[in-house]
């Protein structure tokens, strides 16, 4: 590519966290120019938006239909490439599908879909078009992360014998005897807007995806139990999940928002025949390795022992920490990869690209109806769908 490409954004107008940080995200690497948008439902409020974002005000639209339609009809050098989804759950699918159809390359915020038939749907839909979908599981960005995933694709644990991924925060434990200022956003406390689950929909899914990147499991059968400790709470603050994948690993998945004291701690720990890894998204930059009989090893980022696919996805040398921002930009900078050799008309790297895809949104929300499935039933295991 010889010039930046053109992103335009669905939502995450003024006030939206999740918009600013994907903003960040996709211009850190200075591959990507923020064209377009239409940043909220509400018109005034997302040309009001466009003005924060110094974007043309012709480029600025009051709906993503219009969005969609309007950016079609311009010519080719001109046009968005690709269309940033930050919007709520329910609106995921729709927005996606338009732009697909009218001819953009997606990157969508996760979890990808309302529902698991949607995230079907999407899946054929991306897959007839060709066009380029990377979803936001941004946690698979960060080096360390990549760094585990080569040492277990290499056989340098032996065979995995069990997996624990956690995601606790506590944010919302003061609404519990109702101390708290209602902590969780109104629409993820809402089934219609949120879906199936707020917990495990919002953050156990990262959890999921992180067992899935860093190992390459399947789920086979689940037994969950999801709780809202929140009175009043229609859906989940907290859950268990007891895994059986494929091949005979077994594994657990905890996800809360209530747990006190704790911030954002994602972490995972593998455990294999020959050693197990061990991985804090709050200490992003070491990964821990173990043994039975040796002692512990340290990798850190940044460092000429790591491995290629790290060390692609490190921008600091040795000694200067990287974090969430550049770890959610890895997910731009692959995305934008994908869509500029199908630009250019480049072949693909014989071994893909290295960003989540409408397939990890389809094992996501496979994930979470599973949960909820397992939690509502008096059956001990639920098998997992077909992803």
């Amino acid at each position: 590519m010889n010039r930046k490409l053109r992103m335009g954004m669905v939502g995450g107008g003024r006030g939206a966290f999740i918009g600013a940080v994907h903003r960040m995200a996709a211009n850190l690497d200075g591959k990507i120019e923020l064209a377009a948008g239409a940043f909220s439902s509400d018109p005034e409020k997302s040309r009001l938006s466009g003005e924060d974002f110094f974007i043309d005000p012709s480029r600025v639209y009051g709906s993503y239909q219009e969005m969609a339609e309007k950016e079609a009809a311009l010519p080719d050098d001109q046009k968005i490439d690709f269309v940033s989804i930050v919007v709520r759950n329910n609106l995921h699918f729709d927005v996606a599908r338009t732009f697909i159809e009218a001819g953009f390359h997606v990157v969508c915020d996760k979890p990808m879909t309302f529902t698991l038939d949607e995230a079907y749907e999407l899946r054929d839909i991306v897959n007839k078009s060709g066009k380029v979908f990377a979803l936001t599981h941004n946690y698979t960005g960060y080096p360390m992360v990549k760094e585990a995933k080569r040492m277990v694709k290499a056989g340098e644990l032996g065979r995995i014998l069990k997996i624990v991924a956690e995601y606790p925060q506590g944010y919302a434990v003061g609404d519990v005897e109702g101390e708290g200022q209602g902590k969780i956003a109104n629409w993820r406390a809402d089934p219609s807007v949120a879906g199936l689950s707020n917990c495990m929909g919002d953050i156990g899914t990262h959890a999921h995806n992180l067992v899935r990147y860093i190992t390459g499991l399947e789920i086979e059968e689940m037994c969950s139990e999801l709780t809202a400790f929140i009175p009043g709470m229609p859906l989940d603050d907290d859950g268990n999940n007891l895994i059986r994948f494929q091949g005979g690993a077994k594994g657990i998945i905890y996800a809360s928002q209530i747990s006190n004291g704790d911030e954002n701690d994602l972490n995972i720990r593998v455990y294999g025949t020959k050693a197990s890894l061990e991985w804090h998204q709050e200490y992003p930059n070491d990964l821990i390795v173990k043994y039975a009989n040796a002692p512990r090893k340290v990798y850190r980022r940044g460092n000429d022992y790591v491995g290629p696919e790290a060390a692609a996805n490190t921008r600091t040398p040795f000694a200067h920490p990287e974090g969430f921002i550049e770890a959610f930009a890895n997910v731009y900078l692959a995305a934008a990869k994908a869509i500029g050799d199908q630009i250019d008309g480049n072949s693909p790297p014989a071994d893909g690209y290295d960003f989540p895809n409408v397939d990890d949104g389809v094992a996501g929300m496979a994930f979470v109806k599973t949960a909820v499935e397992s939690s509502q039933s008096d059956q001990k295991w639920i098998k997992f769908p077909e992803v």
